[in-house]
């Protein structure tokens, strides 16, 4: 009877456990990485906090894609960029129950009024818990109050939670029997709300919404299980950047249960992560490795064979190589395999096809680099950039000759919306909202905000400055005219364009020096009116000089004021005390005025001066923060001074051989020292080390690892370190990992996007892309994306989407120049 009961009892526990992890896969259950997951469906909560640009709260990932985000109480029925936010506080999970919880408060204080981007909170003070619970294949929000909502609130704060546009664009809804599709722009009518602010009205109100009945992959079901309405709602008509959202009122008077919602998802049946290939977009060298990585499902065992073809000149395709490809091992949610055909050098255009998946056309040849890479870079994007200049491209003006009436002095205690921040004074000899001159010339827009960041304009000019004197790119193919301000996109005009490009950067540096006696800050509207400008930069202000007042009182300039003729919508230009941005800066200076020499003297020779000044007035804590300028300076003017002070900082160097051992390399022999060039190799050594340790880390052959934004500058960067490494220690640094930094940016990174990062570059590019061009949800040539972001803990996501600055914005500086340079940096090793 023992034995029987024994057996009776084991057998049951195994039916029960093979039952539980049977239906673990088709209901939501708690995971390792505590979210909620059903084989086809995540729900995350409060992993990330970027709610203003559409990342945090309650999210949920349907068959593969991010369908819903920022599920949280907010008092707004469609909030933008700088609306208030709740504290993101402790995080419960409770594996017993499976519920996952986060205490939430308003207002921030970190972010109230102060902060880089500061947000203005009202005077409400209000906490809860959020919390997400599994009810099998679906989920409840559930919110609970400490207390009940102030009278004055009832009506306007509610439960948000956001849907994507990207992929509800003419598909169909029902809110309860009513019904409606998706449109692609947003339509009215509106109303005017107790508060004067414009709202949309609801696109539908009721009890329960079905989204995407007629797909079964986007089908989801979102009811309010409380004695109030639900409101789907188009938050793009309040904000460009908005999502459709979902909202119901906190009710007056409640706490426990003040929301309750029950959310299913519909999940294919089975739902595999179907296999993804991902290779360069461009193609390849035939000298370069070429490995092609495979993600899959996890729950993927099936391992096919791999084919690589080559498409035939008359039709079709030849077999080439047909392989089982190696596995890498798991990383983030997928499982990788490699793919090498480094052996394939026989030029042509090919595809990889691995089970229902085939890339895009690449090439091998010899050539790949050659054209149509870092050009569109440098014909289409920088010119697009140019500030204080009108830019023709053919048919099409992108923006007219803009801020001619740069620029007044900021407020003093101004602490800017985009998170510029002025002191008790001015640092100069201007008053706050006199006008400067000086600085209506030169510089870039940076770059979906119009803005000067005089970092952005000094890593532009740095990396131009490296790129034309290493690689010798006279490459000419647009027109610059600096006494006219116009810019002629496809039509050469004698000069190279980089030293033009060069120049133009070096006046904006420079002029603004001149006028103020320092670095400015940065130089941006003063008004969010202004700020969310979308289209042609001319429309920013009069172009007249403000000749009104010189003081400013108050922050920003009404919507009244600006429609006047010389009325005071000239930008800020915000100066700073920022020793170490001073000598990052005169960097720049020190390396453009090589190069300029020749081309424009005067303009050289003022870079080169205001270096030296900063070298001899500036100084800060760190010695390493003088090395970079130790070493341009060195590199221009060979002057012993500055090889004596790298000498006498061996040890910083060795130290941080990672920041500073690329910087240094070129150097090494102006410096006329045996025992420091052998302390500094003996260091690389070391720090090669590391870097093979890293390069296991992902399938990429390199680190990953984005917080809120996409890692690809960094990425980019991180190559550009490589080439300097290899190319000044050849017999320690291999070039691998520049090129795996390079095909990264290309194409071979992380998720079911396998867009070139660079906007029209390779067989597939990010052509929707957050530039000054979004409104129209189009690209520039040659801008270049941060890319892949990673909704934490483990979704890799690039969205074809416009309006994620956190994955498809353009920058200056090295995001724009790293990309060219490692282009052209594997063109010429790859070519030896």
């Amino acid at each position: 009877m023992k034995h029987f009961l024994f057996s009776f009892l084991v057998l049951s526990f195994a039916c029960i456990s093979g039952q539980s992890q049977l239906d673990s896969t088709q209901v939501f259950t708690l995971n390792n990485l505590e979210y909620l997951e059903m084989q086809g469906a995540n729900v995350m909560l409060a992993h990330d906090f970027y709610p203003e640009s559409h990342q945090g709260g309650v999210g949920l990932i349907q068959n593969g894609i991010r369908v819903a985000t920022n599920g949280d109480l907010r008092l707004e029925p469609t909030p933008g960029q700088w609306q208030p936010v709740p504290k993101v506080g402790e995080r419960k999970v409770n594996k017993e129950t499976q519920e996952i919880s986060v205490r939430m408060t308003y207002p921030d204080a970190s972010k109230n009024k102060t902060g880089f981007n500061p947000i203005e909170y009202p005077d409400l003070n209000l906490s809860y818990n959020l919390k997400v619970v599994p009810q099998g294949k679906a989920f409840k929000i559930i919110v609970d109050l400490d207390e009940p909502l102030p009278e004055e609130w009832v009506g306007k704060v509610g439960m948000n939670i956001e849907l994507f546009p990207g992929i509800l664009f003419g598909k169909s809804y029902y809110m309860d029997n009513d019904f409606g599709i998706f449109n692609r722009q947003a339509n009215g009518p509106g109303y005017t709300d107790t508060d004067g602010e414009f709202q949309i009205s609801p696109m539908a109100a009721g009890k329960e919404l079905v989204i995407a009945p007629e797909d079964k992959s986007q089908t989801l079901s979102i009811k309010n299980l409380q004695n109030s309405e639900l409101q789907l709602i188009d938050g793009r008509a309040k904000h460009s950047n908005g999502w459709f959202v979902v909202r119901s009122l906190v009710p007056s008077g409640k706490t426990k249960n003040a929301i309750e919602w029950l959310v299913t998802p519909n999940v294919i049946e089975n739902f595999k992560y179907s296999p993804v290939v991902q290779v360069s977009q461009v193609g390849y060298h035939p000298n370069q490795e070429k490995i092609a990585v495979i993600e899959t499902d996890k729950r993927d065992v099936d391992v096919e064979e791999i084919k690589l073809l080559r498409i035939n000149n008359q039709g079709g395709f030849t077999e080439i190589v047909s392989t089982k490809p190696a596995e890498w091992g798991n990383f983030l949610r997928y499982k990788y395999y490699h793919f090498d055909f480094s052996e394939i050098k026989t030029p042509g255009m090919y595809v990889v096809k691995y089970k229902n998946f085939s890339t895009t056309p690449f090439q091998i040849n010899e050539a790949v680099y050659k054209r149509d890479v870092w050009q569109p870079t440098l014909e289409y994007f920088l010119p697009v950039q140019m500030c204080h200049m009108r830019v023709n491209d053919r048919y099409k003006v992108w923006h007219g000759r803009c801020h001619i009436d740069d620029a007044r002095m900021a407020p003093v205690n101004e602490n800017h919306f985009d998170g510029y921040l002025q002191g008790p004074e001015t640092l100069t000899t201007f008053k706050s909202g006199e006008h400067v001159p000086g600085i209506n010339l030169g510089g870039w827009h940076d770059a979906g905000d119009y803005d000067l960041r005089v970092e952005s304009q000094a890593s532009t000019i740095q990396g131009l400055a490296h790129i034309y004197e290493i690689f010798k790119v006279d490459y000419d193919n647009t027109s610059i005219n600096q006494e006219t301000k116009t810019v002629e996109i496809l039509q050469p005009d004698g000069k190279p364009d980089v030293l033009q490009q060069i120049e133009h950067g070096a006046l904006s540096i420079v002029g603004g020096y001149e006028s103020i006696g320092r670095f400015y800050r940065g130089i941006i509207v003063p008004h969010k009116r202004q700020y969310v400008l979308l289209g042609d930069a001319v429309n920013h202000s009069d172009n007249v000089v403000y000749s009104g007042a010189s003081q400013l009182t108050k922050s920003g300039v009404s919507d009244i004021e600006m429609g006047k003729q010389g009325a005071p919508d000239d930008r800020w230009v915000f100066t700073e005390d920022n020793p170490r941005r001073e000598i990052n800066t005169a960097s720049a200076l020190a390396a453009t005025a090589r190069v300029l020499k020749g081309f424009n003297d005067e303009l050289a020779d003022k870079c080169l001066k205001i270096a030296e000044v900063i070298w001899v007035t500036t100084s800060t804590d760190k010695k390493i923060d003088k090395i970079e300028l130790a070493v341009e300076l060195l590199r221009t003017t060979n002057n012993a001074i500055y090889s004596k002070f790298l000498k006498d900082n061996t040890k910083v160097i060795t130290e941080n051989i990672e920041k500073v051992g690329w910087i240094v390399g070129p150097a090494i022999p102006l410096v006329d020292s045996k025992k420091f060039k052998s302390k500094i190799e003996s260091g690389v050594e070391d720090y090669l080390e590391n870097v093979k340790q890293l390069e296991k880390e992902t399938p990429y052959g390199l680190v990953y690892k984005p917080n809120i934004w996409g890692a690809g500058w960094g990425i980019q960067n991180f190559g550009v370190r490589q080439y300097y490494f290899h190319t000044s220690y050849p017999d320690i640094f291999p070039k691998k990992y520049m090129l795996n930094a390079m095909n990264f940016v290309l194409g071979v990174h992380p998720g079911i996007n396998t867009s070139s990062f660079a906007s029209g570059v390779g067989s597939r590019s990010l052509t929707q892309a957050y530039g000054i061009n979004r409104g129209e949800h189009s690209y520039i040539p040659g801008g270049i994306g941060s890319g892949t972001a990673l909704i934490r803990p483990d979704f890799p996501e690039l969205l074809e989407w416009p309006f994620l600055w956190q994955q498809t914005e353009y920058v200056l500086g090295g995001g724009t120049t790293d990309y060219m340079f490692l282009v052209l940096a594997a063109d010429q090793l790859l070519d030896k």
